[in-house]
């Protein structure tokens, strides 16, 4: 039996179709509010407002639910490969062993970029950040690419090809900007221990390849894959539904990512510890400033903008954090520092009031240092990690056949009309 909410104004009354999603999630559908009343609705942030209907990501904020196709975050980051997390969430289902060798010797073939691409590279300002960098280098990407025949071999061929070379971009960004040769990815390894091949090798010093380092970067990406309508989801989902191409639309995520509230937050968390260790280490302090409403301080790594409990991610995080420098036995001060403020704000009132629980960013720097990453490459870190859900939302939106143009309204507070002002009369 089909539900509604009824709507009531002016004594007229609206039905508006209530929409159930598969884990019990309801939505009112508002499509044709305006039609009815010439009215819209004004949501700032878009925090109650559903823009899709998606089979990719569940999250319940509420409960610190994750699921990628409705697979628990917990089991894909403790038993899955990177690659099989990307086929997962862009085919809607694990591969098979076959399936699994076919994606991984296409992500091989596609490993190259175009030597053309160096000079790019070597042409842009020293200080200019990773980020600015590959958002411009992925859009160029379209440049050498051009469109493909078929539907489906662009989205096959296009997709494998941005997994593949943006990796190998980001490794080549990294050295050139250190005046080091560029490294290649090698056939023999795997998409993780390729990528930090890559970054760290070189002809004086071979990188040597650990076991917990590798997986320490696959549970990174595993756990920064996708996550539902965020703002550089929402990004992709916005520009690609004027039916731009792929390398455009990930390229507006990029740029959307690059910002301190989203993909910018890891960084930020660093930046502060290492500002609290510089000052003393006084988390107490830190603590209090966070709660003074005329400090502009902001506690970075806490709470989140859908999460009202412990972020799940947050939980795998620290584990893994813990772990890797536990085997590495690397005694980082800026660790003893998060655990030190971790442990005080989860006493503390007020953070428990104002559910500011650690999220995944609060030590998901750490871990990057400990690989060896510079912080001015965490946001590209996340952006790698990102990079399938960016692809798999962008696939289900072009494929939706209820598509439209992303186009939202307003409700202007401007000048009411009257007439130009010749100059001379101004």
């Amino acid at each position: 039996m089909d539900e509604y909410a009824t709507l009531t104004y002016n004594g007229k009354e609206i039905l508006l179709p209530v929409i159930t999603g598969s884990e019990g999630e309801k939505a009112i559908d508002i499509s044709s509010l305006r039609a009815e009343t010439g009215f819209i609705t004004l949501d700032p942030g878009y925090a109650n407002t559903g823009s899709c209907l998606s089979a990719i990501t569940f999250m319940d904020g509420e409960k610190g639910i994750l699921r990628y196709r409705g697979i628990p975050v917990e089991q894909l980051a403790e038993h899955s490969s990177f690659k099989e997390t990307v086929y997962l969430l862009i085919n809607g289902r694990l591969p098979n062993r076959n399936e699994l060798t076919r994606f991984s010797v296409m992500l091989n073939d596609n490993s190259l970029v175009h030597t053309d691409l160096k000079t790019f590279f070597q042409n842009y300002p020293r200080g200019a950040h990773p980020m600015g960098i590959l958002s411009s280098m992925v859009n160029a990407l379209r440049s050498f690419y051009p469109a493909l025949d078929s539907h489906e071999e662009e989205i096959n061929i296009t997709m494998t090809r941005l997994l593949s070379k943006v990796r190998t971009m980001a490794a080549m960004s990294y050295k050139i900007s250190r005046g080091h040769e560029i490294v290649f990815p090698r056939p023999d390894l795997t998409y993780c221990e390729n990528f930090l091949n890559m970054m760290f090798d070189s002809p004086v010093k071979p990188y040597e390849i650990k076991r917990e380092t590798v997986n320490a970067l696959r549970g990174f990406w595993i756990l920064h894959a996708d996550h539902e309508q965020n703002c550089s989801t929402s990004a992709v989902r916005m520009v690609g539904s004027a039916r731009v191409n792929l390398y455009a639309a990930i390229s507006s995520g990029i740029a959307a990512l690059w910002g301190p509230l989203h993909g910018g937050a890891n960084q930020a968390v660093i930046e502060m510890l290492t500002a609290i260790q510089k000052d003393g280490g006084n988390c107490q302090k830190t603590v209090q400033r966070a709660k003074d409403r005329n400090d502009p301080f902001r506690l970075m790594g806490f709470g989140h903008r859908v999460y009202k409990t412990y972020d799940p991610r947050a939980k795998i995080m620290k584990k893994m954090c813990d772990n890797l420098l536990e085997s590495m036995q690397i005694d980082d001060p800026l660790l003893n520092i998060a655990r030190e403020l971790e442990e005080i704000a989860l006493r503390d009132q007020y953070f428990i009031d104002h559910n500011l629980y650690p999220n995944v960013d609060f030590y998901s720097g750490i871990v990057l240092r400990a690989i060896g990453i510079p912080t001015n490459m965490f946001t590209v870190m996340f952006a790698l990690g990102r990079l399938p859900g960016w692809i798999a939302q962008w696939k289900e939106s072009i494929d939706d056949p209820h598509w439209k143009i992303a186009r939202p309204r307003q409700i202007y507070t401007g000048n009411l009309c009257y007439d130009y002002i010749p100059i001379h009369a101004r």
